[in-house]
């Protein structure tokens, strides 16, 4: 990324949520039954705010709507409303099934795409499709599956019968920092007339109910076009429009509807509804409140076309118009500057469509988002606490999250989680890497990082574990920042990698309780990847050595070594650091192989593969042989040191040389630690050449974790022999491509064969270092079986391609993920066959998509699998 378009320009100015990234689309797709508004005893998060009570219910954390806009506080918010004069009530929001509904546990039932965005979101563009007859609520909630089917979706119901939908397409446009441009321009996709009314709304955050320093802002009317805010946290802003009628009322709950006591104010939250669906009089005659509508009615021919304009300022402007769509044109023809900047021109068109298109997703999942974990336990001053008879995050009361966050996504995941997070950097780094540079010190600050040092996991439960992957990503950020500008950011460096100490003492103190150098974690992010729940093991087993655990322990290490490197060329203090790191990476080496009396080893000789190792009460000590991503994670650490550098720290290569000549057992349980290669690199890695050949005799055979796809999470050899543990019960794991069958962790956990982006990747980049090191003088079959041999670097590639069909057109004209499109409504319709989306993870044998439908947050790394390929060609 240059300097020299005018959006990266944007982005270099510092205080950026002072600047152009104050505003943007930062408001939820759903705030409804999250964990932090339910104030239910018994913690039925799901169920206390729910999608019908939402409407009425003001919120105490957070907003949300179709693709808002808010401020980087969320003090006022704007999005738009739809009716299409049918259904009950108005599309404020979008639906979906909650964890108890459905065969498969929460999923959201719209059709939306997050277009465009720039990275400041000077410009953004989001599509929702709404259909003309009644949306079919009832009938998603009602129609039962078992769990063997797929999910009952909107386009299973009629909805979309003979295209009679509109498309909504919403896009933002910014005149300055504080002159936020908005379009909504609906289109008549079907072929009779049909009635629309759209309702952009404006509205402030309640944050006056629960915050004494705070008076309740007001929204008026000044003119027939123009309505006026007025707020002690962010002054005056004018709202102007054109024709439509002004409704008012205040974002205050019905407490008449809901919770049958009196309201505090006349004219609640759900007022605007009433008055258009129902035709009721609870908009405020005065026109004035804290939520303000503007309606607008339409009756659109097929193929026709409207459009309402929206224009929000700090400043009163005289003609907010003129200028309004040459502003548009402008900020379009930038953010095209800006991508065409960043991705290389000789990259197959089709490709770089997909690049765009997931970088702009991970841009509309940035979420301003608002957790006091002490307030939300114990109310704020002057408020009752909540009894609770379940006390969520009870440990976490110093936690305190009140930032834009990059998201999972917006609707089934509307909370960061640590793991997802640090991919998302990995993505955020190729078009913000000050944002992304952002981000992961976040989560390191004394407000997120618990006393102890564990980083906090997700909303649900923050005390739970996620693979430590976080030293990861500062370290790829960090080199990916520093080849783009020449100088590495060493303040960044050395902020986050204190603080990563921290975290990694905790995992030392909590994980690996015995001190051998050998971690648990639980279930690590990987769900029901397991014979049986790792946070609750079965009696009688009194520890598990987790290959996987230990293995992202290496890589921690491996990562802290090499930023004490990095940081030791400026102070040489941070090499002790390095040398602690080496000794640690050497021991958990040695302790894989060497565990208990007997000195079983998490590498199977016989199968050549990495197991857990459970102890069990009665002494008896055994491999769980489950060939799954835990056996391929081994991998992952690795990393090249240049013989340069080891010669400039003396105090380092000392240290080093002295822990080799008086534990040469140690030193050869790893690879290449004193041969450099031709480049003059040391490689530093768990697996030695002939683990590593063995490794990926399995990783790529096609019968076992290879698919057409990409790499699959449990190995296809289980689909016909499955792992069965007799211990206390009958524990049983079978290869399942699609969704599990297995509720372990939820209706919509699964790692039993589908295929994941971040492990895909990361597999890939671990495979480019190795090939950094060994070059063309290690060769493997691809596939395992077939004869034709490649290089390292060319197997990353292989498996990137195989990636990258999941997004391209195959030979029916959709993209592989639509697999189950019956109807060929993303094959044939034009209006649907290019919008694409980021699935959570993928069939291992036909790459449909699955699970949360717009996760762009980690499988946004196709975009980084995209450009890699081109830069290492």
């Amino acid at each position: 990324m240059s300097n020299t378009t005018q959006e990266a320009k944007r982005l270099a100015v510092s205080d950026a949520y002072k600047n152009w990234k104050k505003w943007g689309p930062y408001l939820a797709e759903r705030q409804w039954g999250t964990v932090r508004e339910d104030y239910s005893e018994h913690g039925n998060a799901w169920d206390f705010i729910s999608h019908e009570k939402a409407r009425s219910n003001a919120y105490r954390w957070g907003e949300e709507g179709i693709g808002g806009f808010c401020d980087s506080r969320e003090i006022l918010c704007l999005a738009p409303a739809f009716w299409n004069g049918k259904d009950p009530i108005l599309k404020e929001r979008l639906f979906g099934l909650t964890n108890n509904q459905g065969n498969h546990g929460e999923d959201v039932k719209e059709l939306y795409f997050h277009q465009v965005s720039s990275p400041t979101h000077s410009y953004c563009k989001y599509l929702y499709k709404y259909p003309h007859n009644e949306f079919p609520y009832d009938e998603l909630v009602k129609t039962q599956r078992s769990r063997e089917e797929s999910e009952y979706e909107l386009l299973d119901t009629d909805a979309f019968k003979n295209n009679a939908y509109f498309d909504c397409f919403i896009e933002y446009a910014k005149g300055d920092i504080d002159d936020i441009l908005m379009k909504v321009t609906i289109v008549n996709r079907g072929d009779k007339e049909a009635e629309i009314h759209v309702l952009p709304h404006l509205w402030y955050r309640n944050f006056w109910k629960h915050n004494n320093r705070f008076t309740r802002p007001s929204i008026e009317s000044v003119a027939d076009d123009c309505v006026q805010t007025k707020s002690g946290r962010n002054g005056r802003y004018f709202l102007y429009h054109e024709n439509g009628e002004q409704l008012f009322c205040d974002n205050e709950t019905n407490n008449r509807l809901i919770y049958n006591v009196p309201n505090e104010v006349e004219y609640v939250k759900d007022g605007i509804n009433d008055h258009v669906v129902n035709s009721k009089p609870t908009v405020n005659p005065k026109k004035t409140g804290s939520k303000v509508a503007v309606w607008h009615k339409f009756k659109l021919k097929a193929g026709e076309e409207k459009s309402v304009r929206i224009r929000l300022s700090k400043k009163p402007i005289a003609d907010p118009w003129t200028a309004f769509n040459e502003i548009f044109d402008n900020r379009i023809q930038e953010c095209e500057d800006f991508y065409s900047d960043i991705i290389n021109k000789d990259i197959p068109e089709p490709h770089q469509d997909i690049a765009r298109k997931a970088f702009s997703g991970l841009l509309w999942t940035k979420q301003f988002y608002y957790y006091d974990v002490f307030k939300w336990l114990f109310g704020g001053p002057g408020e009752k606490p909540t009894y609770r008879a379940d006390s969520r995050n009870y440990n976490w009361q110093h936690l305190t999250n009140r930032q834009v966050i990059s998201m999972p996504d917006k609707w089934e995941y509307p909370w960061y989680a640590a793991w997802d997070l640090a991919f998302h950097m990995a993505s955020f780094v190729e078009i913000d890497p000050y944002f992304a540079k952002e981000q992961l010190l976040l989560v390191l600050q004394e407000n997120y990082m618990h006393p102890n040092g564990q980083i906090p996991a997700y909303e649900w439960n923050f005390s739970d574990v996620n693979p430590p992957v976080h030293s990861w990503a500062v370290w790829n950020v960090y080199e990916k920042d520093k080849e783009r500008t020449g100088n590495g950011d060493t303040a960044f460096l050395e902020k986050a990698y204190l603080k990563l100490i921290v975290n990694f003492t905790w995992w030392v103190n909590q994980k690996d309780k015995n001190g051998t150098d050998l971690f648990e974690g639980g279930f690590l992010g990987l769900d029901n990847i397991g014979v049986f729940d790792r946070n609750q093991m079965p009696e009688g087993i009194t520890r598990m050595q987790q290959a996987d655990a230990t293995s992202w322990m290496a890589m921690f290490t491996l990562n802290l070594l090499r930023m004490s490197l990095e940081l030791a060329k400026t102070n040489k203090n941070y090499e002790e650091f390095a040398a602690k790191y080496f000794r640690h990476f050497l021991n958990i080496a040695w302790a894989m192989h060497h565990i208990g009396q007997k000195d079983i080893s998490l590498w199977d000789n016989e199968d050549s593969f990495y197991y857990d190792v459970v102890e069990m009460s009665s002494g008896i000590t055994d491999r769980l042989k489950v060939r799954s991503l835990v056996g391929i994670i081994p991998m992952f650490a690795v990393e090249l040191i240049n013989k340069e550098l080891f010669d400039s720290l003396k105090i380092f290569k000392t240290k080093a040389a002295e822990i080799v000549r008086t534990r040469p057992d140690l030193a050869s349980l790893i690879s290449r630690i004193e041969e450099a290669n031709i480049d003059g690199n040391y490689l530093f890695s768990i697996m030695r050449g002939f683990r590593l050949e063995h490794l990926l005799k399995r990783l790529l055979d096609e019968e076992e974790f290879l698919s057409d796809y990409g790499i699959r999470s449990l190995s296809k050899y289980h689909e016909k022999h499955p792992f069965v543990f007799e211990y206390h019960g009958h524990h049983q794991i079978q290869y399942e491509p699609g969704e599990s069958q297995s509720n372990m962790f939820g209706g919509n956990s699964n790692w039993r064969g589908p295929i994941w982006m971040p492990l895909n990747y990361m597999i890939v980049q671990s495979l480019r270092k190795y090939y950094a090191y060994y070059g063309d003088k290690y060769q493997y079959e691809f596939p395992t079986g077939s004869g034709n041999k490649l290089n390292l670097n060319q197997i990353a590639d292989e498996i990137t391609k195989r990636l990258i069909k999941l997004f391209e057109s195959n030979d029916e004209g959709k993209f592989q993920y639509h697999t189950d499109d019956a109807d060929k409504r993303f094959t044939k319709d034009e209006h649907f066959k290019n919008q694409h989306l980021f699935y959570e993870f993928f069939d291992g044998d036909n790459g449909r998509g699955l699970g949360a439908s717009h996760q762009t947050g980690w499988t946004a790394l196709i975009a980084n699998l995209i450009m890699e390929m081109e830069q290492n060609k």
